[in-house]
């Protein structure tokens, strides 16, 4: 069956660092065979068609990636339906949000266990808040994000599983680029 995917990659572009053309990723994808296949911005995120389980699909993208660019990268992988109900089940109010406020989400490459999630909500992150749902961290922050404490290390120390997080701008558009490439 096919489904619409999105992948977001972690720690790529940053600094001068990691470096990946959104070009190049975009021929890697096609070159498996992949349907639709579309980039956004420099980040790291590709919408595409397979028919593929998800587990080992992340796997063989995480591979390619190291052996086509040459470093390993953290992909955090999800279906549209997925990603249509990150968005939907937000825990805070996007439209409502304050003029120096900024709502992200941490997409965690696998589900965290219960220990990594009591951990998580032990840490002090005020004014900043947080929300673990499933395998995403809302992420609304109050203050400078270089000021605050809910960095994405600590999402992942105290969590367990590697994340990447994306702007609610981001995230939006990636969910109209795959309902439009479901034929939604």
């Amino acid at each position: 069956m096919i489904r619409t995917y999105i992948a977001l990659l972690r720690g790529i572009n940053v600094g001068g660092h990691r470096l990946i053309k959104m070009a190049d990723l975009k021929a890697m994808f096609e070159a498996f065979g992949f349907g639709g296949v579309q980039t956004y911005i420099q980040s790291g995120n590709v919408v595409f068609q397979a028919d593929e389980a998800e587990e080992p699909l992340r796997e063989r993208i995480e591979q390619q990636i190291a052996a086509t660019f040459g470093f390993p990268v953290v992909v955090a992988l999800r279906t549209h339906d997925e990603l249509a109900r990150v968005v939907a089940a937000c825990p805070f109010a996007p439209d409502a949000l304050a003029e120096d406020e900024r709502l992200y989400v941490a997409l965690l490459a696998e589900t965290p266990m219960p220990a990594g999630i009591e951990r998580m909500l032990a840490s002090k992150t005020a004014p900043d808040e947080f929300r673990v749902l499933g395998r995403e961290v809302y992420l609304l922050y109050r203050q400078n994000m270089r000021e605050s404490q809910l960095t994405n290390n600590l999402l992942e120390s105290r969590l367990g599983v590697p994340a990447t997080s994306r702007n609610w701008r981001t995230l939006t558009t990636l969910a109209a680029m795959s309902n439009s490439l479901a034929g939604g």
